[in-house]
């Protein structure tokens, strides 16, 4: 029976709340490192966390009666899942939680990007009126390439879907195509997309994989939606499309540089300057990872991350 969780970062309220009114114990910390966890982890059945802690092997080893471990958020690269599975410890996510708001932040950073909405209205405060230089381009009549078609692929087509744009989806699953998209193979993919939005878990096969290599398939040139995670992009191979015209423009929620805890990112030495074209290029749009962070999807992952652990 599962009666004592430990809660490893602040989310949102409801959750302990809940657990709580439903009998649990529930102990929160937020600032200790991995080793002082390590020493107390035997106590406790079940773990909450988000991204500040790698769960590793060493710590599954000492967590002697643990029995799950529920991760607020899509991903669960944090943890490493084969020797969970061999300790027969349940991997909880909620992918489902944040899949709108990470489907309305990709249309939102495609529309600025390919209608020139955050560059004209710096230059307005700069005083600069240039319509002809930010002339756009409009998404109806476009391909739209959805590479990775779980919850969020599936919510982003869905929210295209009056945009009268033609949206292909690939998977390594079969079958998972829909009204909103057609399933294809990744030829058809390089061969009609004019757009491309990555919805892909962070793993071996997809770490790195869109590289030069990956690009120059294209049979056009094209935009780069990101809002997966950065390490599936070689950012070298992505600035060089960008600067040779391959790719029109990207839109980056994640990037390749982030550690597995997001916060201080400009605080840990020296940044590559790769980077820095990004920051400065008028062809990339970058936020920092908040595509699934809506004050709505907080709530909605707190309600499954609990209704989750009270079916367990």
């Amino acid at each position: 029976m599962i009666k004592r969780i430990l809660i490893l970062d602040k989310d949102h309220p409801y959750i302990i709340y809940k657990l709580r009114k439903e009998g649990f114990i529930c102990d929160e910390n937020y600032f200790d490192p991995v080793e002082k966890i390590k020493k107390i982890i035997s106590l406790y059945d079940g773990i909450i966390l988000r991204s500040r802690l790698k769960i590793n092997k060493n710590l599954l080893k000492a967590a002697k009666q643990l029995k799950f471990i529920a991760r607020i958020g899509s991903g669960i690269e944090n943890i490493d899942k084969d020797y969970a599975y061999k300790k027969r410890i349940m991997l909880i996510s909620t992918p489902e939680g944040n899949k709108d708001a990470v489907a309305e932040h990709a249309i939102a950073m495609l529309l600025s990007i390919m209608n020139h909405l955050f560059i004209s209205h710096q230059e307005i405060r700069k005083g600069k009126w240039n319509r002809e230089t930010n002339r756009g381009r409009e998404i109806k009549g476009k391909t739209i390439g959805i590479i990775g078609y779980g919850n969020t692929g599936k919510a982003f087509a869905k929210k295209l879907s009056g945009f009268e744009a033609t949206i292909l989806c690939y998977d390594i699953l079969p079958q998972v195509g829909d009204v909103y998209a057609q399933q294809v193979d990744m030829k058809t993919i390089f061969m009609k997309s004019d757009i491309i939005s990555l919805h892909v878990p962070y793993t071996q096969k997809t770490k790195g994989m869109i590289n030069k290599d990956f690009i120059k398939n294209f049979s056009k040139p094209f935009y780069f939606i990101n809002t997966s995670r950065g390490g599936c992009i070689l950012t070298d191979h992505l600035v060089q499309a960008l600067k040779n015209g391959k790719i029109y423009g990207a839109c980056l929620d994640v990037i390749e540089y982030e550690r597995c805890s997001f916060e201080n990112f400009f605080h840990h030495g020296k940044l590559p300057k790769n980077f820095f074209y990004l920051i400065h290029s008028k062809k990339v749009i970058l936020t920092p990872h908040i595509a699934g962070w809506t004050k709505e999807s907080k709530y909605k992952m707190a309600q499954i991350i609990v209704k989750k652990i009270l079916s367990i």
